[in-house]
């Protein structure tokens, strides 16, 4: 992400992983199916290596294929081309998989190419992975996973950074579910329409939490329902709920638990007062300290109950297809 003007913020280490309700288990391991691909970097698979398996899928293929990856970590980066639609990451649990690299947008040339995983393609899954940049606080932005395919489900994965985590970006829809994401800067961010689901949003230290870029046409940008803002090295109302990377950025938040690293006015500008007539930000029934509706930015709206119950993952993602990967 190479926005009009980064702020910077001294970043505060990570702190160790907690579970709660909602969250990946660590107890929960996938059973291999039968018919997929196994990748084990000990040798006991088809392929030792993520990529290899990905490279051996014929491109445009319309059968959905399924790499099975074992316990490990595979520090390799990983991409899956548009030419490569209807694949399945199946790690063999959340927290034994790991997916990482430690590029950076200085050492990559840009943040796109700082993705340590990268999914260009349709229809793609993705459940029980960690996907993980390890470039640490002060490296600038380095990107874990990035996403521009259109119905693209992420379930019961970890995506762990600092600043840029998750670039949820182009045109398509995503769906994440049961998931955890977190970061300090702007580590949700893009253009994508994707929606967050029992997610747990965690702030590993000072600054936002979303930079969307949202078209004009599109209605919805990020939708959090049901989850939880956590701080995990964050200081007290020292996180701001998003800014807009792009005037018509959109933000909503429904039935969300927040801590008290949320800084009561919620929203940033970016610097531009512009922005405050463009930006559409959204909140309902959210709960916890960082919860002051009456603080709020002016220029942000409260959503009724009749308006936050006809926001779904459906009726958000549902598009000309209609959609619904809560199925």
């Amino acid at each position: 992400m190479n926005p009009w003007k980064k702020l910077r913020f001294p970043l505060l280490a990570a702190a160790l992983f907690a579970f709660v309700p909602g969250s990946p288990s660590p107890a929960e391991a996938a059973t291999q199916p039968a018919d997929a691909i196994v990748v084990d970097k000990n040798g006991t698979g088809a392929y030792k290596t993520v990529q290899a398996a990905i490279n051996s899928i014929p491109d445009s293929s319309t059968t959905t294929r399924t790499i099975f990856i074992k316990n490990g970590t595979y520090n390799e980066k990983i991409n899956i081309p548009s030419t490569k639609p209807n694949i399945t990451l199946l790690g063999e649990s959340t927290l034994g998989t790991i997916l990482t690299y430690n590029d950076t947008s200085s050492t990559a040339g840009s943040t796109t190419n700082s993705a340590s995983t990268m999914v260009r393609a349709n229809n793609f899954q993705a459940r029980d992975i960690t996907f993980r940049n390890t470039a640490g606080p002060t490296a600038g932005q380095a990107v874990a996973l990035y996403v521009s395919g259109d119905r693209a489900v992420f379930k019961n994965i970890r995506a762990t950074g600092y600043q840029d985590t998750l670039y949820a970006t182009g045109t398509g829809r995503q769906y994440y579910y049961n998931s955890q994401i977190e970061g300090t800067v702007d580590f949700i961010f893009g253009s994508a329409t994707a929606v967050f689901e029992n997610c747990e949003i965690r702030s590993l230290g000072t600054g936002f939490v979303t930079a969307a870029s949202t078209d004009q046409s599109k209605k919805y940008g990020y939708v959090f329902l049901n989850s939880r803002l956590t701080k995990n090295g964050a200081g007290n109302q020292t996180v701001y709920l998003g800014r807009p990377w792009r005037p018509y950025s959109a933000v909503t938040y429904i039935n969300t638990a927040m801590d008290s690293h949320i800084r009561p006015e919620g929203w940033h500008n970016w610097g531009n007062t512009a922005n405050e007539a463009t930006a559409r930000y959204y909140e309902y029934g959210s709960t916890g300290a960082g919860a002051n509706p009456t603080a709020r930015v002016s220029w942000a709206k409260t959503l009724t109950a009749g308006q936050a119950n006809a926001i779904t993952a459906k009726t958000v993602l549902a598009g000309s297809d209609g959609w619904d990967p809560t199925k």
